[in-house]
């Protein structure tokens, strides 16, 4: 029987996930877009077509006047962009190659997803803290109620690295940073979503507790052809699911 995942462990590994997320949501927040959209010969036409749609012609942070837009109009930004770009991702299981087909790819993927939003909407209303944002994503994503002293932790980041190396499969993708003025590509992008995957690998037996796609969804992501559609409309529709249990959760805190 595999032995039971304590509150402790995963609030290491998602402390270290919080950590990771903050400097993407603090250059999305200064660009305004996920990616730079290149044409590129490995990537799906398809796929790439829908990701030039995805962040064209929006508005966005890093715009005049973003800050004084009301707190769900920011919110509602990162579900139908950047959660538009996640959540294409997150159906796209080749991404991680021969590896992917021995992991739960999707789970993964889209707990990641799922993460960098709610760790952008605690960021949107104003939260820094870390074991906040560990507890709310344990909420929303693990039904998991933490207390605040075990989500804090010790403040040693380095242990809580040491923690997901230990269980983590070998991470074989360099981090990508882009230089100052520069946007992430779309390679770039999906690497650092499945670097963020990579970290909730040694919690996996949570991943399946999160929000997913309706029914239907399931039903349409097990046919030929078709199914890649029904897994993006289900991330999709999970992450407004996320979205909402989130802000709900931050009021209840007293965050509004």
């Amino acid at each position: 029987m595999a032995e039971a995942i304590t509150d402790e462990h995963v609030s290491a590994v998602l402390r270290v996930f919080v950590r990771r997320c903050e400097p993407m949501v603090q250059r999305l927040q200064e660009d305004g877009e996920p990616v730079e959209v290149e044409d590129d010969p490995e990537i799906d036409r398809n796929v790439l077509d829908k990701l030039k749609s995805a962040v064209a012609n929006i508005k966005r942070p890093g715009m005049r006047g973003w800050a004084l837009l009301p707190v769900d109009e920011r919110v509602d930004w990162w579900v139908s962009r950047v959660g538009r770009f996640t959540s294409l991702l997150a159906s796209f299981t080749g991404l991680a190659g021969a590896l992917g087909d021995r992991l739960p790819l999707q789970d993964m993927l889209g707990s990641a997803s799922q993460g960098l939003l709610l760790c952008a909407i605690a960021s949107e209303r104003g939260v820094d803290d870390i074991g906040t944002k560990v507890r709310l994503l344990g909420a929303v994503l693990f039904e998991r109620a933490i207390d605040p002293d075990v989500a804090r932790g010790k403040g040693d980041a380095a242990a809580d690295e040491q923690t997901v190396e230990d269980l983590a499969p070998g991470d074989d993708l360099p981090a990508e940073e882009p230089a100052k003025g520069r946007k992430y590509s779309i390679k770039a992008g999906a690497k650092w979503l499945w670097r963020q995957a990579r970290i909730l690998f040694s919690i996996t037996g949570e991943l399946e507790k999160r929000p997913q796609g309706r029914f239907y969804h399931k039903i349409l992501g097990m046919l030929p052809v078709v199914g890649m559609a029904g897994d993006y409309l289900g991330e999709r529709s999970a992450l407004k699911r996320v979205a909402k249990a989130g802000t709900k959760w931050l009021a209840q805190e007293g965050i509004q």
